[in-house]
């Protein structure tokens, strides 16, 4: 879907394809079959945004092969969608039974990395819309944070000089801009806006940014308004926007918090851990997983938990538990509720829906209503639908 924000800016809502399972092009065209066209007549809507997922091998054959590039490009149009954005943070096997830490490989220090985020920004630059002003390539921020020694961290600083190289060739060939943003997640190399200002600073900003996450955000316990001003202050831009929500235990020594919570602790997803004490506490600075929180390893007298569990927008989990919704629509106020929109690519990214306890046997309808929450935040902040 596509907003007019006040000041003329055109921003784009769409929801993340990583929610599906699909890592090759027949399973990817299926999908949009399958779930993304459903969801945007379940909407009413004429046009879609989806930011697609693609796995490496996905990527590398689009780049290979034109034809099928011009296939899925047909495809999107034929079922009315539109791509502006790409999350080229998971490389490979994102749904299998175990992804936790791994989803951190390859890091920024592998070639490997570069050269599939490149890649997806040249797929990119083919399947942005005529009229987009320019298209957004998320991706991991840098690395999980250990072994991260000095030589590994030069050698990915230089693999970011290439990438804005990379990127500034492919706007030179194709005439469209691609921009990527680092995503800031809990346990990697850049956890916080203010770790994003000390590895990020310098770079390029009309190619390189971050992509921030607002579930990411609130488990680090980040107030929205300094981070973004933390950011702005930095001159790096908001290159797009997850819209997400984490799962708060607000007493995490209540027995049915700690059950609800037991039972969100599946063994695909890592679920980092934070207590309200780790934002000012070095010593608090929370764990890797869910279920080492509820083994002892996460104090339960310093404040709520929050776990890096993306949660539906617009649902309540099991009580006494909740989400950081209202967080996250404080986040879109800050990026949209000013006088200029500080962010036009926003997308709505739950990719956690096969994890729930009870996953919903209409995906199609929880990932439409999710859109919906989203699409009444930007009419609420005054910005208007632009339909077709």
């Amino acid at each position: 879907m596509r907003f007019r924000h006040p000041d003329g800016t055109t921003v784009h809502l769409g929801y993340c394809s990583n929610v599906h399972q699909a890592e090759d092009l027949d399973g990817v065209l299926a999908q949009l079959a399958t779930y993304a066209e459903p969801v945007r007549a379940r909407l009413g809507v004429d046009r879609l945004g989806i930011g697609l997922w693609l796995a490496r091998d996905v990527v590398a054959r689009l780049v290979e092969e034109t034809g099928e590039l011009k296939r899925l490009k047909d495809e999107l149009a034929a079922r009315g969608l539109e791509t502006v954005t790409l999350n080229a943070f998971p490389y490979a096997g994102f749904h299998r039974e175990v992804v936790k830490k791994d989803v951190y490989l390859p890091d920024w220090a592998d070639e490997a990395r570069l050269r599939h985020t490149l890649d997806c920004a040249r797929v990119l630059a083919a399947l942005l819309p005529d009229d987009a002003e320019r298209g957004s390539v998320s991706t991991l921020p840098l690395a999980w944070r250990t072994p991260w020694p000095a030589d590994v961290a030069e050698r990915a600083r230089r693999a970011l000089d290439r990438l804005t190289t990379g990127l500034a060739t492919i706007e030179s060939d194709t005439g469209r801009r691609v921009r990527v943003g680092f995503e800031p997640e809990p346990g990697c190399v850049v956890e916080t806006t203010a770790q994003a200002v000390r590895e990020l600073r310098g770079l390029d900003p009309e190619r390189l940014g971050v992509c921030l996450d607002a579930c990411h955000l609130a488990v680090q316990f980040e107030e929205p308004g300094a981070a973004l001003r933390r950011l702005a202050d930095a001159g790096l831009p908001v290159v797009k926007l997850q819209a997400s929500c984490a799962v708060e235990a607000a007493d995490p020594a209540d027995p049915a918090a700690r059950a609800a919570l037991r039972r969100l602790a599946e063994p695909r997803f890592l679920h980092q851990t934070r207590t309200a004490a780790a934002q000012e506490d070095p010593g608090v600075r929370g764990v890797d997983d869910l279920p080492d929180a509820l083994d002892g390893g996460l104090p339960t007298d310093t404040g709520p938990w929050r776990v890096h569990f993306h949660a539906p927008l617009h649902a309540d989990p099991e009580p006494p538990l909740r989400t950081t919704a209202d967080q996250l629509s404080r986040v879109l106020a800050g990026l949209l509720g000013g006088d200029a929109a500080d962010c036009d690519h926003i997308e709505v990214e739950t990719y956690t829906w096969s994890v729930l306890p009870d996953p919903p046997a209409d995906l199609a309808g929880g990932i439409a209503s999710e859109l919906a929450w989203a699409r009444d935040r930007f009419t609420d902040l005054g910005l208007k639908e632009d339909h077709q």
